[in-house]
């Protein structure tokens, strides 16, 4: 069993790895590896695509500066079926379009699209950083053990406008409703860094390493 972690020069993976290689030695679930590897992406049970930054960047980082990725993960996780998790611009590069800076094209796997947090309190600020409570909309095997008012930790100051509500599975108040996880079929994605939301987040990777879909 081998775990993908996208490497596309978007962030710091490290802290995703380690998260990563934990709960796989926990939950016997194989290896972790990051890597930008296309080969790689199509040898892997389980693709995860993190991603810190502006959504153009990251977009043109992985669909325009590395031959034969975005089509490997695309091949893995809509052709194949294999389980794959977004996290932060990971999850958004799933949309129709991203509205950041410039209209961007997305993967468009979840219809939907990605617009700027603009809470209805004035003293909010944006980017959207620290620790929040989820509020769960549907359930999911990714999500057993995970309730409404648990915490994670976000840093983000763009966020996922689902076209049907029915994808979104948790969402935070920040001055109103921001989309913290999303799910369509075989492919999930948090707004949230989970390696980084200490019980709540190495719950739902462990649960994403068992998931089979």
């Amino acid at each position: 069993m081998l775990t993908v972690l996208v490497d596309y020069d978007s962030g710091n993976l490290h802290s995703a790895e380690k998260a990563f290689q934990r709960m796989a030695l926990e939950v016997d679930a194989g290896d972790v590896l990051v890597t930008s590897s296309p080969d790689d992406v199509a040898r892997a049970d389980r693709i995860v695509l993190p991603g810190d930054g502006a959504f153009p960047a990251c977009r043109n980082a992985l669909m325009q500066d590395r031959a034969g990725l975005y089509e490997a993960i695309t091949e893995a996780a809509v052709m194949k079926a294999r389980p794959f998790m977004g996290i932060c611009v990971g999850m958004q590069m799933m949309a129709s379009v991203g509205r950041e800076y410039i209209d961007t094209p997305g993967f468009d796997w979840i219809g939907g699209e990605i617009t700027k947090i603009t809470p209805s309190d004035a003293s909010l600020k944006v980017p959207h950083m620290g620790w929040n409570d989820l509020v769960l909309n549907g359930t999911h095997p990714v999500l057993d053990g995970v309730e409404t008012g648990n915490h994670a930790y976000f840093v983000h100051s763009y966020q996922f406008d689902v076209r049907d509500a029915a994808d979104r599975l948790a969402h935070v108040d920040y001055g109103g409703e921001v989309t913290a996880i999303i799910a369509k079929g075989t492919m999930i994605g948090t707004q949230f860094h989970p390696e980084k939301s200490q019980s709540t987040g190495l719950r739902l990777i462990s649960n994403f390493l068992q998931w089979a879909p």
